[in-house]
């Protein structure tokens, strides 16, 4: 990655229309319903970006979507890029680099997870606290990162406090039920062994997934507060697992998703 990579991307999106956008959204799994509420949409496809990676997840569509949702700017990543891709960590946060050159001065992260913690539920909102990597690197571990920011990032409170409020808060007001906790990052895209979720809810994971954690390293290296939110499609109990079903676990994040999406909305609209 380079810097006039990056110039490129964002010349190219701004020549479409995409301008000084406020918030950037990146969607998860199963979760895309959001576009829905965009006003006056403008499309770009990943596929015409200079130097974006394709999404090649058959249920992530490959779309960045700039408009407007609650009287603010955004700009909405509809399908994210995995390690379980093939792609490396420069590939999957290079959008959020691109996002932060257009002008962002927030982001939001959502994704499907696995509930490791068993008081939790599949079809729960998890407001994530912290978070644990187990993604094996970094996407701050390359020679020229100190061109993008400083090569040593504090990671004391990754998700941006005042936002994680103001979702409680949101929360509270339309009586969703909101988990808090821990989540853990993994390659994927194999599910877990009861072995593994063992582990994972011995080391103080609330639930497991397999992308954020990257995104919000790179938000954190270039100062830009972040929220992020886990729905969760499955539970993880070693004791009593079933085969996962990754259809059912599309339709949980769908059903699911309208509690996520007022989150979302709401949280702008207070910004």
């Amino acid at each position: 990655m380079t810097k006039k990579q990056l110039d490129e991307s964002v010349n190219y999106l701004k020549s479409k229309g995409f301008d000084a956008p406020e918030i950037g959204i990146v969607l998860g799994t199963g979760l895309g319903q959001l576009v829905d509420h965009i006003e006056e949409p403008i499309i770009a496809h990943y596929n015409h970006i200079p130097f974006f990676p394709l999404a090649t997840v058959e249920f992530h569509t490959g779309k960045l979507i700039y408009g407007t949702i609650s009287g603010k700017k955004v700009v909405v990543m509809q399908g994210r890029f995995h390690l379980y891709e093939g792609y490396d960590f420069s590939d999957v946060t290079y959008p959020i680099r691109v996002m932060h050159q257009l002008g962002i001065q927030k982001l939001f992260v959502s994704n499907a997870a696995g509930a490791i913690n068993l008081s939790f539920h599949k079809g729960d909102i998890m407001l994530i606290e912290d978070h644990i990597n187990l993604q094996g690197g970094s996407p701050l571990a390359f020679k020229n990162v100190s061109e993008f920011g400083d090569r040593f990032v504090d990671m004391m409170e990754p998700y941006d406090v005042p936002m994680r409020k103001k979702i409680e808060q949101i929360a509270d007001r339309n009586d969703i039920r909101l988990q808090k906790g821990v989540y853990a990052s993994v390659v994927g895209p194999q599910l877990e062994t009861k072995a593994e979720y063992r582990m994972l809810k011995i080391l103080g994971a609330d639930a497991v997934g397999m992308s954020t954690v990257p995104e919000v390293i790179v938000a954190n290296h270039l100062k830009l507060p972040v929220v992020a939110v886990s729905v969760l499609t499955d539970e993880c109990d070693p004791d009593n697992l079933e085969p996962v079903d990754i259809q059912e676990i599309i339709a949980i994040a769908g059903q699911t998703e309208p509690k996520m999406i007022q989150l979302f909305t709401e949280l702008i609209k207070s910004l």
